[in-house]
């Protein structure tokens, strides 16, 4: 049975402030399970990974006089966490629409049988492979609609929760979702399409 993660105390969180080096790396242990689970819900490419960390870890630190309650303080990180990797994605144009070229033999077959990753009877195996192929298709979207769409869809957070992590408004998290369900779409259809012209063409 695995012992369960330290708790984030008042007083670890008042050695930070202090520059207590020890709390500082106590703090960074307990917190980099969130942290990168954040990072790896949000952001494709697993390059990416270490440095959205660290500036996740950076603005921890520098912010941390900010905290002043009432969330949990674990709900505080999660926000900066988000919104780090929101910047990055801004940062990072989004890719272009995926061609059918693109996709593995695996996935073609995917798009063949046009198939829920959630229907009845389906394999492990099915099932990863069509979240493979989701996950290039979010890659495309904007980096707001990214961020709702996992936040969303993905990790089945609420409106609410979403609108108290980001930021923003309930409307706008509803309308962004709708936006990017549409897109998401209008790619399946277009790669089906693909797929279709190509058979077509044997």
């Amino acid at each position: 049975m695995e012992e369960p993660s330290p708790a984030i105390t008042n007083e670890l969180l008042e050695r930070v402030r202090a520059g207590d080096e020890s709390a500082n790396r106590a703090l960074v242990e307990i917190l980099y399970p969130t942290v990168r689970a954040n990072v790896r819900n949000h952001l494709r490419r697993q390059a990416d990974h270490d440095d959205v960390s660290q500036e996740v870890f950076l603005k921890i630190f520098l912010k941390i006089d900010q905290y002043k309650g009432p969330q949990p303080f674990e709900h505080w990180v999660s926000r900066i966490a988000v919104t780090t990797c929101y910047d990055w994605l801004r940062k990072h144009r989004a890719r272009p629409l995926v061609a059918y070229s693109d996709l593995t033999e695996a996935e073609v077959e995917i798009i063949e049988k046009s198939r829920p990753a959630n229907t009845p009877g389906i394999s492990d195996t099915h099932r990863e492979l069509f979240s493979g192929l989701l996950d290039k298709l979010i890659a495309t979207l904007n980096p707001r609609e990214q961020i709702v769409i996992r936040l969303l869809d993905l990790e089945e957070h609420s409106v609410r929760e979403i609108s108290e992590l980001t930021g923003w408004g309930a409307s706008k998290v509803k309308v962004t979702a709708m936006r990017a369900r549409r897109k998401l779409a209008e790619q399946l259809q277009r790669l089906e399409t693909s797929h279709e012209r190509e058979e077509g063409d044997r």
